[in-house]
């Protein structure tokens, strides 16, 4: 299983960015990357909290869903939630397929940097049928899309 890490500095507080991944209306805002939209499906923010995500290709992507022909849906919990520090998510794809299949481990840091944070996000352990670069360039749209939600927000 393989790893990714990227990298962004947003100029927001942490306390911002922390609360971003707290409520459930910012997480379907500027988790799905790149054109994709998100579909929360339950939420619950607290250690050890579940949470259920569809991720929504747009009809010109159909068929490249894990899910369904439009779908990655996971299924995921809190794994561990640091105010302000660290947010942890182990996330399960719901796919008949295999090689989506085992606990990905999505660990975000936030750091304080100059009047901003800088936003570190891991993934490890990501399934066999997610290319590592592709993973990477939906995390850099994802933190791409998080600077831009909290930004506007601060």
């Amino acid at each position: 299983m393989s790893r990714t890490v990227v990298s962004k500095t947003i100029d927001a507080p942490r306390t911002a960015v922390y609360r971003a991944f707290l409520d459930p209306e910012a997480v379907a805002a500027w988790l799905p990357p790149d054109s994709m939209t998100g579909v929360i499906h339950a939420f619950e923010p607290r250690e050890g909290g579940a949470f259920r995500m569809s991720l929504v290709y747009p009809p010109d992507m159909a068929g490249r869903g894990k899910s369904s022909g439009n779908t990655d849906t996971f299924a995921a919990r809190f794994a561990r939630l640091i105010p302000d520090t660290c947010v942890e998510w182990a996330v399960n794809f719901e796919s008949a397929d295999p090689a989506f299949a085992g606990e990905m481990i999505v660990r975000t840091t936030l750091e304080p940097a100059g009047a901003g944070t800088l936003i570190t996000m891991l993934c490890e352990n990501i399934p066999s049928g997610i290319r590592p670069e592709d993973n990477e360039a939906g995390c850099r749209s994802t933190l791409e899309k998080l600077a831009a939600f909290v930004e506007r927000r601060s």
